[in-house]
């Protein structure tokens, strides 16, 4: 079968009837035609179809040798650089049919299964309670089938002791409570699944800790509308429909959710492992998904800062303020984190290594430098934008304003020097959905936390950087003065 179109992917998310609750109701209705998934929905229909689009099949699909059928380039286990390339130029099409915005494209996901089937089950062979060949057969199964993915690993943040142990008496972190013949039978709840509910699959794992309760330690995927899966979903941030008044959220909004589990059945050609505090290390931090994942983030980093700079310098042109320096200074800054962006992706390829199963990683350590770059650089960005605006930020007409009697004043008083009052208040709205309205903010909180806490990730780049090289020459300048 392989990749699916836009129709099949709506047909196949209604057809569910997933659990999904979103202030305080469960949706009974298809989710296509509700407006908290909306747009999304169509969003995501947009992107399958662009990969069945003449002009790009070439560029975003690899033909299987197995069946002959095409298959999404993010499924693609490579083999060389140029592999690496071609995956990320894959991204960049989507990417930037969405401008980056969109952190939870189906190309994310995919990449995870992919790094998982080409070193996790590796990993895993001949270990206690772990079934490697199921990672493989997932991964088989989502390639064929173009299946979408969300993804849910972090526990409800009830005490962030690293300390700390569930000693309730019915579990809160999602955790297993018992096994039979069928499978394993897990109780409790995970955030932070985005897309949560909209997807065909929900892949659950854990995310390591220090001290850890095996009974969390385990990994497997699962139909969304497995029985005693809910999700449950935050306040919507869709403005509304119309694309003048809400440009971004009314497209790109992604639902965030929390996953509760109330005796799910898990049948074991489902579980990857359990019971098992090493596998679950190994599952995450020895496996290929930092590198692969990691790829992937960045580039689609990279397509929302271009997006962010050329709306920067629109808004520049819009009011003509150009010639002042803080100006220009504000937009260098942009580029500068731009194009330290875009080498350090380039480094990542040219610098890829093969792995002992014979596939070709990115180097990881430019990745790495990239996650500590971007949480830091995005929100600065955001408030460029709304430096550059200033008081146009928010005085903005809506749609049925200009409609109305009044248009005519409106279009007297806010045109801009080279737009019609609508265009620049379109433009000015864009730059507010992007950096000031609930979409926006929460847009910068997630590329905050996207790869976890800033600092430990600080930590993690010091304690993995190579530098004996360094040293040693340090002690040898030192020894040669003596």
């Amino acid at each position: 079968m392989g990749i699916m179109n836009g129709k099949k992917f709506i047909d196949r998310i209604d057809q569910m009837n997933t659990e999904i609750w979103v202030d305080g109701e469960r949706i009974v209705r298809k989710l296509s035609e509700h407006p908290a998934f909306k747009g999304i929905i169509q969003t995501k229909a947009s992107l399958y179809n662009l990969q069945n689009n003449p002009c790009h099949k070439d560029q975003m699909t690899f033909l299987s040798t197995e069946t002959g059928d095409s298959i999404g380039l993010s499924y693609l286990q490579p083999k060389t650089i140029d592999d690496l390339k071609r995956r990320r130029k894959m991204f960049e099409i989507w990417a930037r049919h969405t401008h980056g915005l969109m952190g939870r494209s189906p190309d994310y996901m995919n990449t995870v299964i992919m790094s998982f089937a080409s070193s996790s089950a590796a990993l895993l062979k001949g270990k206690e309670n772990c079934f490697p060949e199921n990672i493989l057969a997932l991964y088989e199964k989502a390639k064929e089938n173009d299946l979408s993915f969300t993804h849910t690993f972090i526990t409800p943040q009830i005490n962030r002791s690293q300390y700390n142990f569930d000693s309730s008496k019915e579990p809160i972190s999602a955790k297993v409570i018992d096994k039979n013949e069928q499978g394993i039978v897990i109780k409790g709840a995970r955030l932070l699944a985005t897309q949560g509910g909209i997807t065909d699959e929900v892949l659950v794992y854990t995310a390591p800790k220090k001290f850890m309760d095996p009974d969390e330690a385990f990994a497997f995927s699962i139909p969304s509308n497995t029985k005693g899966l809910k999700f449950i979903c935050r306040e919507s941030f869709v403005g509304g429909e119309s694309h003048f008044n809400h440009p971004l959220s009314s497209r790109y909004e992604e639902m965030d959710s929390i996953v509760v589990f109330d005796n799910v059945l898990v049948p074991w050609d489902r579980v990857f492992f359990y019971d098992n505090v090493e596998a679950a290390f190994d599952f995450m931090f020895h496996s290929s998904f930092h590198h692969f994942a990691t790829h992937q983030v960045l580039t689609r980093q990279i397509v929302k800062t271009e997006f962010i700079l050329g709306l920067a310098e629109l808004l520049v042109e819009t009011i003509n303020v150009r010639e002042y320096q803080h100006i220009q200074e504000k937009l260098s800054e942009i580029i500068v984190g731009l194009e330290t962006m875009k080498a350090l992706l380039e480094k990542s390829e040219n610098d890829a290594t093969f792995d002992e199963w014979g596939y070709m990683r990115p180097s990881l350590l430019p990745l790495q430098v990239a996650t500590n770059i971007f949480p830091k650089i995005y929100p600065r960005f955001c408030e460029i934008i709304q430096l550059i605006g200033a008081s146009g930020m928010v005085t903005l007409p809506s749609e049925k304003a200009f409609e109305s009697e009044i248009g005519t004043e409106l279009e007297q008083y806010l045109q801009g020097v080279n737009k019609t009052a609508d265009e620049r208040v379109k433009l000015f709205r864009l730059a507010w959905d992007l950096t000031m309205s609930s979409f926006g903010t929460r847009q910068t909180q997630y590329e905050r936390y996207f790869f976890g806490d800033p600092i430990q990730l600080a930590s993690n780049l010091y304690m993995q950087y190579p530098f004996a090289e360094q040293v040693n020459k340090i002690n040898d300048f030192l020894s040669s003065s003596e």
